[in-house]
C-alpha cells in the first residue's frame, strides 16, 4: 500500500514539482500513472522508492518510510526505471548476484517469464539490445514477487509484438495481494491492462479513479454533431464524425478510451476535478 499525505517536492525551492499531493493506493490494482513528458511521473516513482525525498508531507510504502531505504523495505518493492542498466554478467550470473536480496524470488518463474518474453540467453547482458535488456529486467522483477512493482515507461524500446507479450504477461501474473504501478506517456500501451487511472499535470493531481468509476461518470462516443458545451470535455474530429468525451448524465455504458480521457482531463482540469470530486 502507498499512502501520500500532503507531499511536496521540487528540484528548485521556488518552483515545486508537486505541492500537497494526496494519494491512497491499496494493493490489488494495476495503476496507470499518466502525464505529459516532464510532468513529474518519474520523480514520483523515485520518491516512492526513497531515491528522492519529499520536501514536506508524509509518505509510507508498505508501512515503511522510503527515504530510510531499509533492507526490509527494499525487498518488498522493485523499481524498473525508463533507462535500465545491466552489468557485464550472464543471465545466471545476474540471478546469483541479485536474487538473494529478494526472499520470494522464484527461479522457475524467472525462466518461464524469459521464455514468454522471448529473451534468448546470448552471453553477457550488456551485449543485448536495449529491448532485450528491458525484457530481461521485467522478467527478473516479476520473478522477485515483491508486493509492489513500479514500472517507468516499460514499453519504451519494445517492438509491437513485445508490447503485446508484455501486456499478456503482466495480466497473467497479477494477483490481488500485489500492486503494479505503471508510469507512461504512451497511453495506448496500457489499454485493457490497468484498472485504475491516475493523471497528474503541472504538479497537481487531476484524477484518481477506477475504470468503473470513469465509465459511470464519463461517456466516450463518436457522434455526428457536437453535444452541448456544458457536458463536453473533449472532442476530436475524424472521418466518421466527432470522437467526444462528455459527462455521463444518462447512465449509459461506453468503453473508456485512455487517450481521449487524458486529453479530456488535462484540457478541462477544473471541470474534471468537479466531476470526480478530486482534491
Amino acid at each position: 500500500m502507498i499512502e501520500v499525505k500532503n507531499l511536496s517536492f521540487g528540484y528548485k525551492k521556488r518552483k515545486p514539482l508537486y505541492k500537497n499531493l494526496n494519494l491512497d493506493l491499496p494493493v490489488g490494482s494495476i495503476y496507470g500513472l499518466l502525464g505529459k513528458n516532464g510532468a513529474g511521473k518519474s520523480t514520483l516513482l523515485k520518491n516512492f522508492t526513497g531515491l528522492l525525498f519529499p520536501t514536506s508531507g508524509a509518505l509510507l510504502v508498505n508501512g515503511f518510510t522510503p527515504a530510510k531505504r531499509l533492507p526490509s523495505f527494499l525487498q518488498t518493492i522493485y523499481f524498473i526505471p525508463e533507462e535500465v542498466y545491466v552489468p557485464s554478467l550472464t543471465i545466471n550470473g545476474y540471478q546469483k548476484l541479485f536474487a538473494p536480496f529478494y526472499p520470494l524470488f522464484n527461479e522457475e518463474q524467472f525462466h518461464a517469464y524469459l521464455e514468454q518474453l522471448e529473451v534468448q540467453d546470448a552471453g553477457k547482458l550488456n551485449t543485448f539490445s536495449f529491448g532485450q535488456q528491458k525484457k530481461f529486467i521485467i522478467a527478473f522483477a516479476l520473478a522477485c514477487n515483491t508486493k509492489i512493482l513500479l514500472l517507468d515507461e516499460p514499453t519504451n524500446g519494445l517492438d509491437i509484438p513485445s508490447k503485446i507479450r508484455f501486456r499478456k504477461l503482466i495480466a497473467s501474473v497479477f494477483t490481488e495481494d500485489k500492486m503494479i504501478f505503471i508510469s507512461t506517456h504512451q497511453i495506448r500501451d496500457l489499454d485493457n491492462l490497468i484498472d485504475n487511472v491516475i493523471i497528474v499535470d503541472n504538479g497537481e493531481l487531476l484524477l484518481q479513479a477506477s475504470l468503473t468509476e470513469i465509465e459511470n461518470k464519463l461517456s466516450f462516443k463518436v457522434v455526428d454533431a457536437l453535444p452541448s458545451e456544458n457536458d463536453l470535455l473533449y472532442a476530436e474530429p475524424g472521418l466518421r464524425g466527432y470522437a467526444v468525451v462528455s459527462e455521463n448524465k444518462t447512465s449509459e455504458t461506453t468503453q473508456v478510451n485512455l487517450e481521449y480521457l487524458f486529453n479530456a482531463i488535462t484540457g478541462n482540469p477544473q471541470k474534471a476535478k468537479s466531476i470526480f470530486n478530486t482534491k
